[in-house]
Parts: C-alpha cells; sequence; structure tokens
C-alpha cells in the first residue's frame, strides 16, 4: 500500500463510483470490489456471526478525509447513519492541519477479567493468599493460551480487592492480562473461567461471575490538537466554544450529549472495523463518570497565543483479529483502508476521531447552532421519507435548505408542486 493523503478535495461531491475509483488510486488498494455492492455479506457468513439470522442491515459506510495523526494522512472509514457526522470530522481534520494535526498516545492492550469469590469467612487474608499465587495463575493463563503467551502477551498482574457488600464481604480478584492485538473478550473470559476454581479452592470460598470488565481503563487512547483562531471564526469563537466544554464539565445534562457527539465518530469507526460498539460505548461512559460524577470526556483550553487546545482520553478495548474484525470483508476493507497494523495504532486514530467530531458539534454550537448545518445535510433524508425518488430528491432537498424549512411536511409540498399536482 501507497501512503495516501487524506486530502481529497472535492471528495464529497462525486459519485459513489467516482468516489472508489479515487480511493483505489489514492491508497492503491483494490477496495472497489469489496465496497461497491450495499450487501456484500454472504448468506453463509450471516449464519456464523449470529443465531436465527433472518437478513442484514446495511448501515452506510462512508470515508472522513483530511485527517492527520502522529504525522501521517489517514483516510478513516465510517459506518453511521446520522447525517454531518462524517463531514464535521473532515472540517474539523481540516482546520487544524496547519498545525500538524493530532497527536495521540496509548497506555497499552491490557485487559481485565474479574473474578467474585463469596462465602470467605476471612476475606482480606484470602486476599493476600492470591496475591501470593501470581505464578500459579500466570501458569494457568499461559495453558489457556499458549499463542497469546508466544507473543508476548498474557497475565501481567493480579489485583485483589475486599468490597463490602450487602449480603457481606466479596473477594473480587482481576487478571489484568495483555492480550495484544485483540480485543481479548473471549481469551480473558476463558482464564477466569479456569482460574475462579482454583482461586476458590486456595481461599476457601465459592466462585462466582467470572467475566471481563469493559471498564478498559488500561487500555486508555489519547489525542490533542490546536486549531487555529483564525482558522475557526476568531477569539470569540474560540472563547464561546471553551466556554461551552465548561458548560459540560460541570454539568451531567450536557456532559451526556456531549460525549455522544464523542461517541458518533468513534462508534462509527469501530463499527466499520467489525469491533464491539456496545464495549466501547459502555467502557467511555464509565470513564467518564469514574471520579463519582458523569462528566466530559474531552477538555478544551485557550492557549498562550489565543487559539483552542483540545485533548481527550478514553478506554479503547479493540482488536485487529478474531470475531467480525477477521471475517467481515467491510471490516477488512476498513483496516487495509486506515493501514494500520496493531490495535493501539487503531486506538490512536479512533481516538482523534473522537476529538475532531466533538469539536464540529462545539463549534457549531457556538456559532450557527447544530442545526443548521445538521439539517442542512438531513434534508435528502426527508426529501427520500417524502416520497421523492431519482433526481426528485436532490431538487426537493435543495428547496428544502434554500427555505431553511427541513421538515416533511414542507418535503411533501414542494414534491407535488415538483410533479405538476
Amino acid at each position: 500500500m501507497t501512503d495516501p493523503t487524506s486530502r481529497l478535495p472535492g471528495f464529497g461531491a462525486l459519485t459513489r463510483a467516482d468516489r472508489l475509483r479515487l480511493l483505489d488510486e489514492a491508497t492503491g488498494l483494490a477496495l472497489s470490489d469489496k465496497l461497491a455492492e450495499t450487501g456484500p455479506v454472504e448468506g453463509a457468513l450471516v449464519e456464523r456471526l449470529i443465531e436465527n439470522a433472518v437478513g442484514v442491515m446495511p448501515v452506510p459506510l462512508g470515508v472522513a478525509t483530511n485527517m492527520r495523526v502522529d504525522g501521517r494522512d489517514v483516510l478513516v472509514p465510517m459506518a453511521t447513519e446520522e447525517s454531518s457526522v462524517i463531514a464535521a470530522v473532515g472540517n474539523a481534520a481540516k482546520r487544524c492541519r496547519g498545525t500538524g494535526g493530532f497527536f495521540t498516545s496509548y497506555s497499552g492492550s491490557l485487559t481485565i477479567a474479574q473474578i467474585q469469590i463469596v462465602g470467605l469467612a476471612d476475606p482480606q487474608a484470602a486476599r493476600l493468599m492470591v496475591l501470593e499465587r501470581f505464578d500459579d495463575l500466570a501458569a494457568l493463563c499461559a495453558e489457556i493460551d499458549p499463542m497469546l503467551h508466544k507473543l508476548g502477551g498474557g497475565l501481567c498482574e493480579v489485583e485483589a480487592r475486599v468490597l463490602d457488600a450487602p449480603s457481606g464481604p466479596m473477594l473480587v480478584v482481576h487478571l489484568v492480562v495483555d492480550t495484544r492485538d485483540a480485543m481479548g473478550a473471549n481469551t480473558v473470559n476463558s482464564m477466569a473461567e479456569a482460574a475462579g476454581p482454583r482461586i476458590a479452592e486456595w481461599t476457601g470460598g465459592r466462585a462466582l461471575f467470572r467475566i471481563l470488565s469493559n471498564l478498559a481503563d488500561r487500555r486508555v487512547a489519547r489525542a490533542r490538537a490546536t486549531w487555529p483562531a483564525a482558522e475557526i471564526g476568531g477569539p470569540d469563537v474560540v472563547e464561546a466554544m471553551c466556554l461551552g466544554a465548561e458548560f459540560a464539565a460541570v454539568d451531567p445534562y450536557r456532559a451526556t450529549t456531549h460525549n455522544k457527539g464523542i461517541m458518533n465518530g468513534v462508534s462509527a469507526v469501530v463499527l466499520a472495523t467489525g469491533n464491539d460498539t456496545r464495549a466501547i460505548e459502555a467502557g467511555a461512559h464509565a470513564y467518564a463518570a469514574r471520579s463519582g460524577r458523569y462528566t466530559a470526556l474531552s477538555r478544551w483550553e485557550k492557549t498562550a497565543a489565543g487559539d483552542l487546545a483540545g485533548s481527550i482520553e478514553l478506554p479503547l478495548s479493540l482488536g485487529l483479529v478474531g470475531g467480525a474484525t477477521r471475517v467481515h470483508p467491510v471490516a477488512q476493507a476498513s483496516l487495509a483502508l486506515l493501514g494500520v497494523d496493531s490495535a493501539g495504532a487503531l486506538a490512536r486514530i479512533v481516538a482523534a476521531v473522537g476529538l475532531a467530531q466533538n469539536f464540529g458539534a462545539l463549534r457549531a454550537l457556538a456559532t450557527e447552532g447544530i442545526q443548521s448545518g445538521h439539517m442542512a445535510l438531513h434534508a435528502q433524508n426527508v426529501a427520500i421519507a417524502a416520497g421523492a425518488v431519482g433526481d426528485e430528491i436532490e431538487r426537493v432537498a435543495r428547496q428544502l435548505r434554500d427555505r431553511r424549512q427541513v421538515r416533511q411536511d414542507v418535503a411533501e409540498e414542494v414534491l407535488a408542486h415538483l410533479r405538476g399536482r
């Protein structure tokens, strides 16, 4: 694969066929064959991905342009049904390219498996017993997944906590496992199920729940970027965006919507690459409440030069191997387009996309309001819902945008007029 440029001016104005052709030319990858069809998942594969399969629910897949992450241009596949998400990411990325784009870091691919032990007469002594048996647990975990151990992963730490509960104290053991380039759910769950009875035997207790935690606070990705004030509307816009971000930082009602906007971008890339969107969303929202109060995942501030600096950190338990990531043809095409070779590299890009998406929402709210741009892009959907087909769709959508009335009743009126009724 050649190193592509993420600057593809006019990309959005092309037909889908021309966009696919341009992607092939820009990347050197033959992606058009995998992406040209709207339903590329074969029936046999559907049967193996889920149970009781009756069909597929296609989600539109687009590409965000202009992204530059850690000095590398990246074309980012995003699967979403919501208008304006991809446009917002590309616009945000374009406005910070002059300052180098996005800079990221990743804490590592550590996943936690939890083991609940109950019925202990002496839970504090049991806690220490578990910590004394690290070597035994490490050997047990290595037997569960020898290949992971061979690749340098496996159990790297054991934690044990005594939690007070209404039924009495319980011991919760954490197996902290380096899952390398896998999300690792099946691996760590197998380790927890194997280790539970052994820990119960050592401590005299009873093993109950044994499963991973989706609060992946050992797999944190971080991203930052700086937007020159002149690129985003001047000092007043910088000030307004910082005040809006402060609103999200102190009020959970605002923080929830603020973080939902971030996840618009994050989940779109996670879904496009065949990863687990529910796990990522649950972990992100739990991480936002780790202080005991739900707050914003991102932070925004004015630099000494008067520009806008944004940063984000969130847990991202992503993988390149296993599950749908390995077998789904669109997921494979998306990973090829991203050009990533590790779960950490994918997580860094996803964090950058989340920050870009958040910038787009904050800037819209600080200037013309969120509905102006969103509804303009949503106009075609409204036209289709009103019954427009073919060339009628854009003609109706254009009139809705011109009138600034993106409503179905107006679309029906415009369509009737176009058809001479």
